[in-house]
């Protein structure tokens, strides 16, 4: 299954998550400003980015890359983890909410999320996604 694993990270905590779930998928992970591809082309996909502001997506480069290909999950298998610092993941299951109303299929329901620098439990868990999102959700 091809599969696609871009995220953004400030500190990089969401980036040792990408990391450890493309090594789950059998993939590299992509930072989204270096991602060239076009989701259309992916049958499964991994997006990674940490709570920001008041529990919301990085709005200078995550936030466009996502609306802009937003409609493209339709259909598709997705994934979706990142870190956060405060709060109580209300910008996860506001993501999550937003793809299954694109049409996404959200691997295992909700996305997976890290309190500040994923210790071990964290980043297996990243990679099972990643193998699970890789086999077809």
């Amino acid at each position: 299954m091809k599969t696609a694993v871009i995220f953004w990270s400030g500190t990089g905590n969401t980036e040792a998550m990408a990391k450890a779930v493309a090594e789950g998928a059998g993939v590299e992970a992509t930072p989204v400003g270096s991602f060239s591809g076009d989701l259309s082309d992916y049958e499964a996909v991994a997006l990674g980015c940490p709570a920001m502001g008041a529990e919301e997506l990085e709005d200078s480069e995550f936030e466009p890359f996502y609306t802009a290909n937003e409609a493209k999950l339709a259909g598709k298998n997705v994934a979706l983890f990142g870190s956060y610092d405060w709060g109580d993941g209300e910008w996860m299951r506001l993501w999550a909410d937003r793809a299954k109303a694109a049409g996404a299929k959200i691997v295992d329901g909700e996305g997976l999320i890290a309190n500040n620098t994923p210790d071990d439990e964290a980043l297996a868990k990243c990679k099972a996604l990643g193998e699970k999102l890789a086999k077809g959700g």
